[in-house]
């Protein structure tokens, strides 16, 4: 299995959260995580940082976001220049997949929790 360096766009302390679950499952897999939400805390070993850190390298954005908390992210995320963006159920935006895809960078509508069950990551 391919390392796939993925951002956690929208990570949580919180283990009730689809996205505190993929941060585990994501290293436990052995992909490279880097985190990033509201609040400060870590998860899996994987610190959560609050604030947009320079990033390079990416394969992968998997959003735990709504549509309006991605558009802070929009130039963020392009710029990343990741090989594909995962819009997890519930943050579908197709605004956003345009302007993705007009750079270049891959959309998947999709769960990462599914794929990286099915050996699909």
């Amino acid at each position: 299995m391919k390392n796939k360096k993925t951002v956690v766009l929208g990570a949580t302390t919180k283990p009730e959260k689809y996205a505190y679950i993929a941060i585990n499952k994501l290293v436990e897999k052995g992909h490279s995580v880097l985190a990033i939400g509201q609040n400060a805390g870590e998860v899996a070993g994987v610190k959560i940082h609050t604030k947009q850190i320079p990033l390079a390298n990416i394969d992968t954005v998997t959003l735990y976001l709504n549509p309006k908390r991605q558009v802070d992210y929009y130039n963020y995320i392009i710029e990343t220049k990741p090989k594909r963006v995962i819009f997890n159920p519930g943050t579908e935006n197709p605004q956003f997949y345009q302007l993705l895809q007009s750079n270049g960078i891959k959309v998947e509508v999709a769960c990462t929790l599914v794929l990286l069950a099915t050996n699909q990551y």
